[in-house]
């Protein structure tokens, strides 16, 4: 079970990146670099990291490479060795069929994880009702963050009926939103808010496309004759694995703008901003074959992993990619966050 104290936390509203996978030249594992990435992102101020997900790159489960318990254990070490004195959300992923999403729970519980971000990614035979059968027997072994992943990256479109459902289960203490669509965000809010645990479950934003204004909206939905209003309370994304302490900081200007009632038009032109600089990490005008190769490659340049490679030969920066990332260094210097990398390497 989620503890009191997380569980406030995680209402309250957290900057939770996605955790990347620090590779070599020859695409095997760089131990140094991957524990010093957690490190980073707590050092960053982060609430929390996302572990084993789409930004650590799925092909961790294959046979050949059997990273995923290594990958779950050393950020689980990581978080231990720093000795925090507030509060920490460890997520780790879980995907694939019934019985290995178990077995990866399972796995999560052993090492000490608080919740599970569970992925219906690539379930394209399994029904809702499987799926929601699926969420109930993981939700029984660890608290569940629910996953509505967009299609253009293996993701699904799922029915408002689905996420009603899915909001009644006992265990479900979350969902991350990233449809990147605002129809199937909607679907998910009112569900919430239609629910009897509307109160049990924290929204976060996945939808790196529209994340400052997801983080500003206050949803309204007259239920039984009352309005139910619920936020969205913080960003669980694989965009805020780079530029992290600049991602952290815009959280919470947000959180105190979205409390004082009134929005500064700054807002509006901000949101593009980082609109903008997500196309670039995600390579949205390649169909996003090149984001976790860009987010890599931000970090790189950085310093805190040695080059962009990924597992698979074809996760690669995208053509024009890298000349992308150029200009939008150039174009909004304010929201990265490389004198903050360049004390913490000193260090």
């Amino acid at each position: 079970m989620l503890s009191p104290a997380l569980k406030k936390f995680l209402h309250e509203g957290a900057a939770i990146p996605a955790h990347p996978l620090a590779l070599n030249e020859k695409r095997e594992l760089d131990e140094a670099a991957q524990r010093r990435l957690t490190h980073y992102y707590i050092q960053a101020g982060a609430g929390g990291i996302a572990v084993g997900v789409h930004t650590t790159q799925f092909e961790i489960r294959d046979p050949e490479h059997n990273l995923l318990e290594p990958v779950l254990r050393m950020a689980a070490e990581e978080v231990a060795k720093a000795k925090l004195d507030r509060p920490f959300l460890k997520i780790a992923g879980v995907c694939g069929p019934t019985e290995q999403a178990i077995q990866e729970a399972e796995l999560a519980k052993s090492l000490g994880y608080d919740l599970v971000l569970l992925s219906n990614g690539g379930l394209t035979n399994f029904s809702e009702v499987e799926l929601l059968e699926r969420t109930r027997r993981v939700a029984d072994i660890m608290p569940v963050f629910g996953f509505y992943l967009q299609p253009s990256v293996g993701g699904r479109i799922f029915t408002y009926d689905f996420w009603k459902e899915f909001a009644e289960i006992p265990n479900v203490m979350a969902i991350k939103i990233a449809p990147f669509n605002r129809y199937q965000t909607l679907d998910v809010v009112r569900a919430v808010c239609e629910s009897s645990r509307r109160d049990e479950i924290a929204l976060y934003t996945g939808n790196d496309d529209n994340i400052v204004l997801d983080l500003l909206t206050k949803y309204s939905f007259t239920v039984d004759g009352k309005v139910v209003t619920k936020e969205i309370a913080g960003g669980l994304l694989g965009h805020w694995a780079v530029w992290t302490r600049k991602a952290v900081e815009l959280l919470e200007e947000l959180k105190q703008v979205r409390s004082g009632g009134s929005i500064d038009a700054k807002y509006l032109t901000l949101a593009q901003a980082v609109t903008d600089t997500n196309a670039v990490f995600f390579d949205a005008a390649h169909q996003f074959k090149g984001c976790i190769a860009g987010i890599n490659e931000v970090l790189a340049r950085q310093g805190l992993l040695q080059g962009n490679w990924c597992l698979s030969d074809y996760e690669v920066l995208s053509p024009g990619q890298a000349e992308e990332l150029d200009r939008i260094y150039r174009m909004y210097p304010d929201l990265h966050d490389d004198e903050f990398v360049r004390n913490f390497l000193a260090e």
